[in-house]
């Protein structure tokens, strides 16, 4: 029971960021609530849009696609996989990985990196807004330079959530110093500002916590985000002033989701855009606390404001998945979520550990 138990909350954090990430998408590059409440009317985007009326794409016709967001995820649950698998070092594997997903985006084919079985997956190879600080920082990466952007984009935190889920199962060699290391340096290959991979570093944590305890409520969770910002204060020392914003912005999340009335003018105004990556962990912190319970209003919630919609719901759906599992998430969700069942079965093996064949 409770390998099942496990599987069930790996499957709930990748297929409940994919949901986040795939309702988040059409509002993305709406430029204000209001915009999206004239397109999907007063409580804004509420189902998954199946229409695509945003992008031009062949290859998920009447389906919510997903964006970068997913993709770069999936790439990096192959990365592990593909390491594991060939006893090499978790980072490498991932890097290469990325640099799979790299080449789907600029159209160049590439047979020197062909390990990700998904790469031949017609909806991994189409644009769905690359970030342009993953690009540029894997180009350097291909060219041997060593990539320092400074950039705190949330482009290294909403693509992490399988390095904690391979280290939830019974049976993983990876502990939690292993996932805190290497979550650091996965988001930091492309976002090199502390904040691009400090925040990732407590997502990682928040997902492990969640996704080991068999009964998580809303008080152990709060109790998980202040182990996770004591960890972090303690192993960024050196980067002080910097956690010490994170610290204080995390904090007036969860303040606010006890007290908020209105999610679309605290996110707005408290708590940020979500286009960097302190205030995307900010803004999901406080959807999953004020909706712990409610994985469609916490993901609505997410959504649902002038900023990076589809990183906002691809974290806070990672995060409350893990805590909730995939059978608690409305099946209305997952019916019209483009590559379901493909996302399912990276999950799968991710709790088994190794990669196995598809079968379509």
């Amino acid at each position: 029971m409770k390998d099942e138990r496990i599987k069930d909350r790996i499957r709930g954090s990748l297929i409940g960021g994919a949901i986040g990430d795939a309702l988040g998408y059409p509002v993305e590059f709406i430029s204000s609530f209001s915009g999206i409440q004239r397109r999907y009317g007063m409580r804004g985007i509420t189902r998954l849009d199946t229409e695509q009326w945003w992008l031009e794409d062949p290859y998920a016709i009447g389906k919510a696609v997903i964006s970068d967001d997913t993709q770069m995820t999936l790439f990096t649950a192959c990365g592990l996989l593909n390491a594991k698998k060939d006893g090499e070092e978790f980072l490498d594997g991932i890097r290469e990985a990325y640099i799979e997903w790299y080449f789907t985006q600029v159209d160049k084919g590439e047979k020197d990196f062909q390990r990700c079985w998904i790469r031949d997956l017609p909806e991994l190879n189409a644009r769905r807004a690359p970030g342009h600080t993953c690009i540029m920082a894997i180009t350097d990466i291909l060219s041997g330079k060593e990539s320092n952007n400074d950039s705190k984009g949330c482009g290294g935190v909403m693509r992490i959530a399988p390095i904690p889920l391979l280290a939830v199962t019974d049976g993983s060699t990876i502990g939690i110093e292993t996932v805190y290391r290497l979550t650091e340096h996965a988001a930091g290959l492309t976002h090199q500002h502390p904040l691009g991979y400090i925040p990732a570093v407590l997502v990682a944590h928040l997902i492990y916590r969640l996704a080991k305890d068999e009964h998580p409520d809303k008080e152990t969770y709060k109790e998980y985000i202040r182990e996770g910002l004591a960890l972090i204060s303690g192993r960024y020392s050196d980067h002080a002033d910097e956690v010490a914003y994170f610290v204080r912005l995390i904090k007036k999340a969860i303040l606010w989701s006890d007290i908020s009335t209105d999610d679309v003018i605290t996110i707005e105004q408290e708590l940020g855009a979500g286009w960097v990556a302190e205030e995307t962990v900010a803004i999901a912190v406080y959807c999953t606390l004020a909706y712990f319970n409610n994985f469609e209003r916490a993901v609505i919630a997410a959504v649902n404001h002038a900023g990076d919609s589809d990183s906002t719901g691809a974290v806070t759906g990672n995060i409350l998945g893990a805590a909730l599992g995939y059978n608690a998430i409305p099946q209305f969700y997952k019916d019209d979520l483009e590559l379901h069942d493909v996302i399912l079965h990276i999950a799968d093996d991710l709790c088994r550990g190794e990669t196995t064949d598809f079968i379509h």
